[in-house]
């Protein structure tokens, strides 16, 4: 294997378009050579979320030219990559196919390997690219669609320590957007309306809160939203301020005991890790609230905290193309071109089935 690896990555789980190069060297150092989003956020705000016929519509129309500007960008052709890295799931099945077809139809034409990458690994894996950490390391992923605590030992080696059983967080922010009447993408308009906010005016659970088991719930926190609500229209502009900052206090103590009980069973199971951190991926970890928390219970109980730059928390082809150089780099195989998209793929295929587990398997 050269001690020089390029990839192209394609991500197109769901609402952001995206295709990224990226270069590994000898020593393991990755560098963003072009890295190129596309969001679809105008497309889907008049519905309140995103529609899944149209994400799949607008990455057929976009993906090309983003290859093409990612190349571009850096300067090389397709010629030039060793290999090809497409978000294979979870996500939503339309942009899989978009995405995973065209990175096999490419693979074909230039004869070079195929790696179908969990969107999930990517998001872990990304902290090795921008801050070169070490293994092993615990991760927060919180986004739209998970919630999850991961122990991430390897490429590859995932152990799920709690996952929301529930809504996700970053649904749950959405929802409550919703039902105040903010606009979407929910998380960015609540943060916003709650820094005028009064958080102690309303007193909202904090679901799980003092439970050994490191699961999350939000579901209850959502209904508790809308009936302080209901209980005070006609909401004004301050009281959905002081909803919102309240909603982010309960959210922010939440958290705070939820991963202070993995910090503390990180620090049993592995007591030789010097310098143990936590990292922080989904496009919730873009709340400066929410970072704030984390960081100080790091900073309380001597662990790193590692938090992306905001547009490698979103979705995005960089991490895509990292995990699959990651796989490169470990050995790992290339996968067969008959490699099909998973709508659900659990970054740990061992944990047992919490929510949502059906004919299809269990969520990821």
């Amino acid at each position: 294997m050269s001690s020089h690896l390029t990839i192209l990555g394609i991500e197109t789980s769901c609402d952001e378009t995206a295709a990224a190069v990226v270069v590994r060297d000898a020593s393991g150092q990755g560098t963003i050579l072009g890295d190129v989003v596309l969001s679809q956020l105008d497309e889907h705000s008049a519905y309140g979320g995103v529609v899944p016929e149209i994400a799949a519509r607008a990455h057929v129309e976009a993906l090309d030219e983003l290859i093409g500007q990612a190349l571009a960008r850096a300067g090389k052709t397709l010629d030039e990559v060793d290999a090809i890295a497409a978000t294979s799931g979870p996500g939503l099945i339309g942009g899989l196919i978009v995405g995973l077809m065209t990175g096999k139809a490419i693979a074909r034409a230039k004869g070079k390997p195929l790696y179908a990458v969990n969107h999930l690994e990517g998001h872990a894996l990304t902290a090795r690219l921008t801050d070169g950490l070490s293994f092993p390391y615990l991760m927060l992923l919180v986004s739209g669609g998970h919630t999850q605590l991961v122990l991430v030992r390897g490429v590859g080696d995932y152990e799920r320590w709690g996952t929301t059983i529930d809504d996700a967080l970053g649904e749950a922010f959405d929802k409550t957007a919703k039902l105040l009447g903010l606009p979407y993408p929910g998380g960015p308009a609540v943060e916003k309306a709650a820094e005028s906010g009064d958080p102690d005016r309303f007193s909202f659970p904090r679901p799980l809160v003092g439970e050994k088991r490191l699961d999350f719930s939000f579901s209850g926190l959502k209904t508790a939203v809308r009936q302080a609500a209901q209980s005070i229209e006609p909401v004004s502009e301050q009281d959905i301020a002081d909803i919102c900052a309240s909603f982010q206090k309960a959210v922010s103590r939440t958290l705070k005991d939820r991963i202070g009980r993995g910090l503390e069973r990180f620090r049993q199971d592995f007591p030789d890790v010097a310098r143990p951190a936590l990292v922080v991926a989904g496009g919730v970890a873009a709340n400066k609230v929410l970072r704030a928390t984390l960081q100080d219970l790091c900073d309380r109980n001597g662990f790193g905290f590692v938090a992306p730059p905001l547009a490698l928390c979103t979705d995005n082809a960089a991490m895509i193309a990292w995990a699959g150089l990651e796989r490169m780099a470990a050995g790992l195989s290339a996968d067969d071109l008959a490699v099909a998209p998973r709508a659900r793929w659990p970054l740990d295929a061992e944990a047992a089935a919490v929510l949502g587990s059906g004919k299809r398997g269990a969520k990821a």
